[in-house]
């Protein structure tokens, strides 16, 4: 277990940047547990990505009630594009 997580905590990495269709200046983060069962998603205004001081890391550590369940036909997505930033990226590295 990395040192960051606890039994009430998981690590998820980013699996997709969207923006908002209701919201335009609204970019919607999702990061996914390595098995692509659960995501959490964190809601941005655009201006905050000019600020230095909050980055999108490749990863992230979370309180396991804020993730939701992911619908079975995305679960595979998700897990696959986990497998591939946990590849190229460590967790803490910015994306």
């Amino acid at each position: 277990m990395h040192r960051a997580e606890t039994q009430a905590t998981e690590r998820v990495w980013l699996v997709d940047r969207t923006f908002s269709t209701d919201w335009p200046n609204l970019i919607i983060l999702t990061y996914a547990t390595p098995d692509g069962a659960y995501e959490f998603r964190e809601e941005r205004a655009m201006t905050s990505f000019s600020d230095t001081g909050r980055q999108t890391t490749a990863s992230m550590v979370v309180n396991r009630t804020n993730l939701t369940p992911v619908e079975d036909g995305t679960r595979d997505q998700f897990a696959q594009e986990v497998s591939q930033i946990r590849q190229q990226y460590d967790p803490s590295d910015t994306i």
